[in-house]
């Protein structure tokens, strides 16, 4: 039998899903900084584009399918509408957005949007947890403490699964795909930044510029700084006066994925997901805290 875990009681339980909540949906629009020293302001991270209605307008959001998919999920979650959901969090997750994988696993944990499922939702909290993220380590450890040893078993079976479909090796090439192809078609013949140029596009009063210093960030769209990123916001995150880091010390406990190591299934086909009514402009306010 695995060792006693507080996870394990609903008290625990509650306090700990309304915890990565907190952090998920506080951080689900990526403008959180690292946890440690603001840097020099010359390699201050540019503004989050996903923060700027006139950045959504000009289609960043369809160009980065991850956040895309993240903020609509987002936006079904607030409205209680589970099931929409955690279809747009596993569409976002088929991009190699960690953040929506590690929502996939607390739903499936709390059996929201789908009948309770703790192994499968182990196997996401995994996936989660692939690049090394504190947060979703820590958790990842208290899910798997909180297992039967039937539903340890059944959760490392169903990761070689979900491994093969949206871990990094089949899930990062994707997304990568996407950044170097959307960025050369709106770039043209320009290679790298153009201080001078702007974009624009149409708005609610009139044509609205878009200094290129901002909508053409390399973070935003060279793969590996786009994945460091992410990984600058995810690593540590701090909301408030809680470090998700420190949900739990996870001391002698394996950091690596326990889950076999699998073929990546790099042409896998997306998920399925609800239809987005054309117009949608989604990512204008932040969540509610």
């Amino acid at each position: 039998m695995p060792a006693p875990s507080h996870f394990a009681t609903p008290c625990a339980r509650a306090a700990l899903a309304a915890g990565l909540r907190t952090v998920v949906l506080g951080l689900l629009l990526a403008t959180a900084t690292p946890a440690m020293a603001a840097p020099p302001a010359r390699t201050a991270p540019p503004p989050d584009p996903t923060e700027d209605p006139v950045m959504l307008t000009a289609g960043f959001l369809s160009a980065h399918p991850d956040l895309r998919y993240r903020l609509l999920g987002l936006e079904k979650f607030k409205q209680h509408k589970y099931e929409d959901a955690l279809k747009f969090f596993q569409r976002a997750g088929f991009y190699a957005d960690k953040p929506s994988q590690g929502m996939v696993a607390e739903m499936l944990w709390d059996g929201r949007g789908a009948p309770q499922d703790r192994a499968l939702a182990y196997a996401w909290m995994d996936l989660a947890a692939e690049r090394g993220y504190t947060g979703f380590l820590g958790l990842r450890e208290r899910y798997w403490n909180a297992l039967s040893e039937t539903e340890r078993q059944r959760a490392l079976e169903e990761g070689q699964s979900l491994y093969a479909k949206y871990g990094d090796a089949a899930a990062t090439p994707r997304i990568d795909t996407i950044l170097r192809r959307e960025r050369k078609r709106m770039t043209g013949s320009r290679t790298g930044f153009t201080g001078n140029l702007k974009i624009y596009v149409p708005g609610p009063g009139g044509y609205q510029s878009i200094d290129g210093s901002k909508f053409y960030d390399e973070r935003y769209w060279d793969p590996a700084q786009y994945r460091q990123w992410h990984d600058a916001i995810w690593a540590r995150p701090r909301v408030g006066r809680v470090d998700v880091g420190e949900i739990e010390h996870v001391g002698g406990k394996p950091l690596e994925s326990r889950v076999p190591v699998v073929t990546p299934r790099i042409d896998a086909e997306e998920p399925d997901a609800p239809e987005v009514p054309e117009g949608t402009v989604i990512g204008t306010e932040p969540p509610d805290p």
